[in-house]
């Protein structure tokens, strides 16, 4: 299963029994105000992403309640910006996430993931340049196949409350894992569809032909 919903996530899950999900990979707002900083390297002229509002504040306590009710494990980017608002976040296993970027950028250069886990810490170094953005914070399907083949394991049920791009959900598909996410944003949606959509008949294709032994 591998599906996707255009839906508010508090209103999915408020609906979902306890532990319904092995594992959530989320990448909710971090509050940051995005649409104020747009520039990716010094210099550089605004984004032409559209204009949006979701970043201007992180989610609400009982955001974080529900996703740790709802799920046995969580890994949560952004959560050094919230971290008192996570029940219970006592693990000291953090993933760092190097981007590669020089000093010359005006954002950080690499972001934080809190989870629920109790084992090292770890750093993941890849590169977030991209050619099909399609989301201002798009994170790469290869730092989710990175998380999926470390934290996850056949069977999993995983969840994402924060689709956006679909890059997890396209990771979670090339490692046969079970995936569910929510993405409120119907414009965002219809365009993580689309390249969902476009990948898997891509792999198909690539199956049928011999591609992968």
């Amino acid at each position: 299963m591998n599906v996707a919903y255009n839906q508010d996530c508090m209103e999915a899950m408020r609906a979902m029994p306890d532990g319904a999900f092995d594992l959530a990979v989320v990448d909710p707002p971090y509050g940051l105000k995005i649409s104020n900083n747009m520039g990716r390297r010094k210099g550089d002229r605004h984004s032409d992403y559209k204009k949006v509002t979701w970043d201007d504040a992180p989610p609400p306590p009982e955001y974080f309640r529900e996703l740790r009710r709802v799920s046995k494990n969580q890994i949560i980017f952004g959560a050094n910006h919230f971290i008192t608002m996570i029940p219970s976040a006592d693990s000291s296993c953090w993933i760092c996430w190097d981007k590669g970027f020089s000093d010359e950028v005006s954002f950080a250069s690499f972001e934080l993931a809190w989870t629920s886990f109790n084992s090292p810490c770890k750093r993941v170094a890849l590169s977030s340049a991209q050619t099909d953005r399609i989301h201002p914070t798009q994170k790469p399907v290869a730092l989710y196949t990175w998380i999926f083949s470390r934290y996850a394991k056949e069977g999993d049920r995983i969840l994402d409350t924060h689709l956006g791009s679909g890059s997890s959900r396209i990771a979670a598909h090339d490692l046969g894992l079970d995936f569910v996410g929510y993405e409120i944003d119907p414009e965002y949606f219809e365009a993580q569809e689309k390249r969902f959509k476009e990948h898997a008949a891509q792999i198909t294709l690539f199956d049928a032909g011999g591609g992968y032994s």
